[in-house]
């Protein structure tokens, strides 16, 4: 169906230099509903530019609590490496406190055991400047230097005292000491005993007192079986009266080590273990030996 003239409607458009013109012809409805078509085109327009409006201010929000974060973070991080700081330092102090402690504590039972040493008739050792011994160079040490230090003297003092004679050769009663004494043969004459001799029955076991060589294992004479051992720091072992010798000359021998059984031979008038100690050839008391505290 043809629409009617009154539904269409002539635009005339103009040029600028008004040379020209055109026109068109447009259904009067659509323009009845152009300023509806341009409300709503402006309405998106504004709502558009609305919406981009707050999205940089929500982006500028966002940069500013960011930055306002950085600088917390940047700030309790400069807080953390002071705390940080100050613990190491506490502790770096806590842990020269404990290693003097230490050191003080091992100084102190290395001079008490060289105490027992010289009582025993050995040298003993110098702890002094051990570890630098709180002097100006020892404080140029390091810990580890001084813990070395330490290190190295205690192994030479424990093969020193793994080599010298200390304990009991037997757990017994002593039924004779160093000295003189009677003449278990003859009562009217003195009789000097150059060892101690400690109770037993045939069989019992018989250790060494000390870390060493085997120099003689036999016959001796008045000592019947016999057991010398040669050690350290000019020292020696002897172990009489054996019912039976386990080691032979030359072996090495270890502190504990049986070396034999308690007899009765030799000159001895029942069984039990004569035992001596001698430092260069000459009988010393082995009392002295038996315990730290002697």
């Amino acid at each position: 169906m043809k629409p009617s003239q009154k539904d269409i409607s002539t635009v005339v458009i103009l040029n600028k230099n008004q040379q020209s013109t055109k026109t068109l012809q447009i259904k009067t409805k659509h323009l009845n509903r152009l300023k509806h078509y341009i409300i709503s085109i402006a309405s998106v327009i504004i709502f558009l530019i609305g919406f981009i409006i707050l999205l940089q201010y929500h982006n500028q929000q966002q940069e500013l609590e960011k930055q306002q974060l950085m600088a917390q973070i940047v700030k309790l991080k400069g807080a953390s490496s002071i705390s940080i700081a100050k613990v190491e330092d506490n502790h770096k102090i806590e842990d020269n406190h404990v290693a003097q402690n230490y050191i003080q504590s091992i100084e102190g039972k290395l001079k008490k055991i060289n105490d027992y040493l010289r009582k025993r008739g050995l040298k003993g050792f110098s702890v002094k400047n051990v570890g630098g011994d709180a002097n100006a160079q020892g404080a140029k040490l390091s810990d580890k230097e001084v813990y070395t230090a330490y290190n190295d003297y205690l192994t030479k003092l424990v093969n020193s005292v793994a080599f010298t004679p200390m304990g009991y050769p037997r757990t017994s009663a002593l039924t004779s000491v160093f000295g003189y004494r009677s003449d278990p043969f003859d009562g009217e004459r003195a009789d000097f005993h150059p060892g101690v001799d400690f109770k037993g029955q045939k069989g019992d076991e018989v250790k060494c007192t000390a870390n060493g060589r085997i120099v003689f294992a036999g016959w001796s004479n008045g000592y019947g079986n016999c057991v010398r051992i040669k050690h350290t720091n000019d020292f020696e072992t002897l172990y009489g009266h054996l019912s039976h010798i386990d080691v032979k000359v030359g072996e090495q021998v270890t502190v504990g080590e049986r070396i034999g059984a308690v007899g009765s031979t030799g000159h001895s008038t029942g069984a039990h273990l004569h035992y001596e100690v001698r430092k260069n050839g000459t009988p010393i008391n082995p009392i002295k030996f038996l315990s730290l505290n002697n």
